[in-house]
């Protein structure tokens, strides 16, 4: 399958998967896709991902998280800046989710990184997606 819109398909799967409570995902692997899965392991969203070396760009496997009563950490995912309608924001209107307690996603020109990272440092960038 190929996809116009990569990451929007990496949130997707796992909103898939932790809809079903799957104990992990499996994503064709970019860098891209690798510094989002750090991001969401660093933030507490994820247990952990690792590289499996299978097909021409190898898989990367994320596990997911779950409470002690099998309830969701991850509520939601949403792409916000998308190829047909982009959002930039600068480094004073970076946007907080839920009082500071959901995720925002941003690639600044020093890399992916979260928004509350980016709005220490001083950066502002494309908001690829929301986590709550």
């Amino acid at each position: 399958m190929v996809s116009t819109d990569p990451i929007a398909d990496m949130l997707t799967r796992i909103r898939n998967a932790n809809t079903a409570n799957h104990e992990s995902v499996d994503i064709p692997a970019s860098r891209m896709k690798r510094a989002i899965a750090q991001i969401l392991k660093d933030e507490g969203f994820v247990r952990e991902f690792s590289m499996v070396p299978e097909g021409p760009q190898g898989t990367l496997r994320i596990t997911l998280k779950y409470g002690p009563e099998k309830e969701k950490v991850i509520t939601n995912l949403r792409r916000i800046s998308r190829p047909g309608l982009r959002v930039y924001s600068t480094r004073t209107e970076i946007p907080r989710l839920l009082g500071g307690l959901g995720l925002v996603i941003m690639s600044t020109s020093k890399g992916i990184m979260s928004g509350k990272r980016a709005k220490r440092e001083g950066f502002g960038g494309e908001v690829l997606a929301y986590v709550w």
